[in-house]
């Protein structure tokens, strides 16, 4: 690069920020461009696959070939689980993590259209933009990885490919492997309606599927020599619906019936109920999922059942360090939002019309938002890693302003053009945030210092899972 090239760079880098950082910054984010396409193609396969937790066989495999092309060594099957792996490039330190996702959702399939129009229906379907995220953190590990080699810095990358995120808690048993020992910082990002690298805090999670056991019988012919565990669920859904007025009022309960008998006229001897429970606090959720199973068993003695449950998932809730996110909002404004093509907004004003009640106005994805401390309703394995390493996890605009995640509108905006400008400024965001980390080791330090003063002395990660293997067959 010549001395013009490095002086102009330095006269329109921010406050602060080294020539060479800088220089740096761009030839990373140049990296991501010049690959746009093939990551727009790579990651518009993973969303028609659309594969469920623990499923997520070609998703992949496409990650796993593209990172080895680059020079990575890829360890796949990692921690008892068939999807899930690690690629690793480089040595010394520092060590940079990136994580990937690429799970769907289940009865969300959509084709990249503005009305309702399922692929097939009740399948599967990318409402959490997953496809994106596990391509826009491997093409920041990727750019990353170039620089490094060109420029013959130290340091190691390694990308963790993590199944499961959707309820499976793929991250959890990684980190009971131990796979993020000796990690400095690990970079993250989501889709979302919005470019946000504010730090987030999420809520604690316990699931579990509750399994009824009774006695078939003719349901007409001989109704009193039947228990129904049909019964038995909807006695638990009543007791747990009628114990929400005494929760916390930041507390969340959901459920759905899986299974209900095969027959009006047989009574049922086999039904389950999946539960969620969530709450900021463990020792708050704690307590409240204590009474969730307790009233499986109540319901279960008043119909005449049994009942035994099945530990899913369990997680913490986040940990959000914000000298990280500080550098990872420095970052994305230095990015920036992007803007709607005449296609984009024709598509963006038909999903708003399906969207009465959006928080978010057309535009907003031309920005950043401002940087706050904010609380997210949901819950993430993420937040485990995130006790283990100091975590930064960003938001990027891959949907139409005011799009819920987990709807039929986010898979539809996640496989068009709106999600891969969006996945591109997140693997922009990623890639330069590790830049900063690279160049500046007490960057890292100051990373840690606030990690271990918020987790606390005397804090010991064990997974809220206990000893269990991965529910590989959760979603069948």
């Amino acid at each position: 690069m010549s001395f013009t090239s490095l002086l102009l760079i330095a006269l329109l880098a921010p406050a602060g920020e080294p020539a060479a950082s800088a220089a740096a910054k761009d030839e990373v984010a140049a990296s991501i461009d010049a690959r746009r396409a093939d990551y727009a193609s790579l990651a518009k396969q993973i969303w028609g696959f659309a594969e469920l937790g623990y499923q997520e066989e070609k998703s992949a495999s496409l990650l796993r070939a593209r990172l080895t092309k680059a020079g990575f060594r890829v360890d796949r099957g990692v921690a008892g689980m068939p999807t899930a792996f690690v690629a690793t490039w480089g040595q010394g330190k520092p060590v940079i993590g990136f994580m990937a996702e690429y799970d769907a959702l289940p009865g969300l399939s959509q084709d990249a259209v503005p009305e309702r129009r399922p692929m097939g229906e009740g399948e599967p379907g990318q409402g959490c933009g997953h496809h994106l995220l596990g391509t826009g953190s491997t093409a920041a590990a990727i750019a990353v990885k170039d620089w490094l080699f060109r420029s013959k810095r130290p340091g190691t990358l390694k990308l963790y490919g993590t199944p499961a995120e959707e309820g499976g808690g793929g991250k959890i048993y990684m980190a009971q492997a131990g796979l993020f020992e000796g990690v400095d910082a690990m970079l993250m990002w989501h889709p979302s309606d919005k470019n946000d690298a504010s730090p987030k805090e999420t809520l604690a999670n316990i699931s579990a599927k509750f399994r009824f056991r009774g006695v078939a019988s003719h349901a007409a012919g001989a109704p009193e020599q039947g228990r129904s565990a049909l019964d038995g669920v909807e006695a638990m859904d009543y007791m747990v619906n009628l114990m929400r007025e005494h929760v916390p009022a930041d507390a969340r309960i959901h459920y759905i019936i899986t299974h209900g008998g095969a027959a009006p006229n047989v009574v049922p001897d086999a039904a389950e109920a999946y539960y969620y429970a969530r709450h900021a606090s463990v020792p708050v959720l704690d307590k409240i999922w204590e009474r969730i199973v307790k009233a499986s068993e109540g319901a279960a003695l008043g119909t005449g059942t049994r009942v035994e449950h099945e530990l899913v998932n369990a997680v913490y809730a986040m940990l959000p360090n914000h000298k990280l996110h500080e550098l990872a909002d420095v970052n994305m404004r230095r990015v920036a939002g992007y803007a709607y093509s005449a296609e984009e907004q024709a598509f963006a004003e038909r999903i708003r019309a399906t969207l009465p009640e959006a928080k978010a106005e057309l535009g907003s994805q031309t920005r950043v938002a401002p940087f706050q401390l904010s609380m997210g309703g949901g819950s993430t394995d993420v937040a485990d890693v995130s006790w283990l390493v100091p975590t930064c996890d960003v938001d990027a605009a891959t949907w139409v302003p005011g799009t819920p995640a987990h709807s039929w509108q986010a898979t539809a905006a996640g496989g068009t053009s709106i999600g891969v400008k969006g996945m591109v400024i997140a693997a922009k965001t990623l890639a330069m945030t590790a830049v900063d980390l690279i160049f500046d080791p007490g960057l890292i330090e100051a990373a840690h210092a606030e990690w271990q003063e918020k987790r606390g002395a005397d804090f010991s990660y064990r997974p809220r899972i206990g000893d269990r293997k991965p529910p590989l067959d959760y979603r069948r």
